[in-house]
């Protein structure tokens, strides 16, 4: 613990790296609390992954397609988000109806 500043430029100075430090402290817990950074940056991660890996398997212009796919569901999540659900329950409707017959 740091003693109590001898005059006033002392005070001054301690204010201001106290400033700083608590600056910093507020930014790092925003930045951990800002779930959807967070997730938005798992989430470009996995793409970039699965996009080298898409390359390395598939035609040069089949890996250009997936990439422009990528940046079409970057975009435009929500509606893609949708559809996919959509789909799922139709499916799942589906397999359901034909179960009980």
């Amino acid at each position: 613990m740091t003693d109590f500043p001898k005059n006033a430029e002392e005070a001054r100075a301690d204010r201001d790296v106290t400033r700083e430090e608590l600056t910093e402290t507020l930014d790092a817990l925003g930045q951990k609390l800002d779930v959807k950074a967070r997730v938005n940056d798992n989430l470009d991660a996995k793409v970039d992954e699965a996009s080298a890996k898409i390359s390395e398997k598939v035609s040069e212009p089949a890996a250009d397609k997936f990439r422009q796919g990528t940046e079409v569901v970057r975009a435009h999540p929500l509606p893609i988000f949708a559809a996919v659900l959509a789909l799922l329950v139709t499916i799942r409707l589906i397999m359901r109806k034909r179960s009980s017959s």
